[in-house]
């Protein structure tokens, strides 16, 4: 049995049509699960009331957390460390692997230039601090033989089924209303982005490779050192539609958050923007032999899912 945690996300859709490649025994876990596979179990749990989170994994041999607890940082502060430690537990208990999707939140900021899995790990903000308390959770225990996980660490994500990333909410969206791109930070500036299907894939191998545990791997990332500019044009272009761009300095988004909740979360996540963002899938890479879909390749496949969406509403 193959577990996953947050199963009807922007990850976990994707996860679970490659974990069938492997097998016939997965079980979905969310709020409301629906099911991907004919044979797909699926297990209604609130994620937030861990007495359950033991009995969602009971029987398991891979469990994968690809949960997305709510964009706030007082909600993760309150929920992600609880949420991880039941998980640890109970992964413990039941000898079951344990695979964790996480982001590079908790990369010291001269990294991001060019983020590694060596990269120096020293969160320079509040969210940051929660990944890095996760990391950190998990690798304690690996280090002293409790546990067997991996880490799979993305960067900034774009692709279909993928309501909440920046590239779909600001760029694609507007531009398919007939408004103006909206950015953060220097536009100027490299921005490397994972293709969701491409994360869910190398998610899949990870969790089903026994020599790949136990450390950190970066899931497959482009090559190509793309300016945000240049991700917007992208997009532009397979729309059909001019590259009109608003950049929104930090003291608009503090406005934006009076009106627009989850805009309050963006200011100290800023620094990731107004520098180069290069995320180094390499390792990866070389060990598997596979390569992220190239940007232009994806943001067609994100816009034909969108257009495909909208014809059948």
């Amino acid at each position: 049995m193959q577990t996953i945690l947050g199963s009807g996300g922007a990850i976990g859709i994707p996860l679970a049509k490659e974990l069938k490649k492997y097998t016939d025994q997965i079980r979905l876990v969310s709020r409301n699960p629906k099911k991907i596979n004919e044979t797909d179990e699926l297990f209604q749990i609130d994620l937030n009331d861990f007495s359950q989170i033991d009995t969602a994994i009971a029987g398991s041999e891979v469990v994968y957390v690809v949960i997305g607890f709510e964009y706030k940082l007082s909600v993760w502060q309150k929920i992600w460390p609880s949420f991880m430690k039941a998980v640890i537990e109970a992964c413990k208990k039941h000898k079951a692997k344990l695979v964790f999707f996480d982001n590079v939140y908790m990369y010291d900021t001269s990294a991001i230039p060019h983020m590694t899995e060596n990269s120096p790990i020293h969160a320079p903000s509040k969210k940051g601090v929660v990944r890095q308390q996760l990391h950190e959770m998990i690798m304690q225990e690996v280090e002293k033989n409790t546990l067997t996980a991996l880490i799979a660490r993305s960067a900034d994500f774009y692709g279909p089924d993928n309501k909440s990333s920046a590239l779909n909410m600001m760029v694609v969206d507007n531009f398919m209303k007939g408004k103006k791109a909206q950015a953060f930070g220097n536009i100027h500036k490299i921005h490397t982005y994972t293709f969701t299907p491409d994360a869910a894939k190398a998610t899949a191998i990870l969790g089903n490779t026994n020599d790949a545990f136990n450390q950190v791997w970066h899931v497959p990332t482009t090559k190509e050192k793309l300016t945000n500019q240049e991700w917007i044009q992208l997009i532009a272009n397979e729309l059909g539609v001019e590259a009109k761009i608003q950049t929104i300095p930090v003291w608009m988004i503090k406005i934006l958050g009076w009106f627009i909740p989850v805009m309050k979360e963006f200011p100290e996540m800023i620094y990731q923007y107004e520098q180069d963002y290069f995320f180094d899938s390499s390792k990866f890479e070389k060990r598997f032999g596979i390569l992220a879909t190239p940007p232009g390749e994806g943001i067609k496949i994100l816009i034909e899912n969108l257009k495909s969406q909208n014809v059948s509403h």
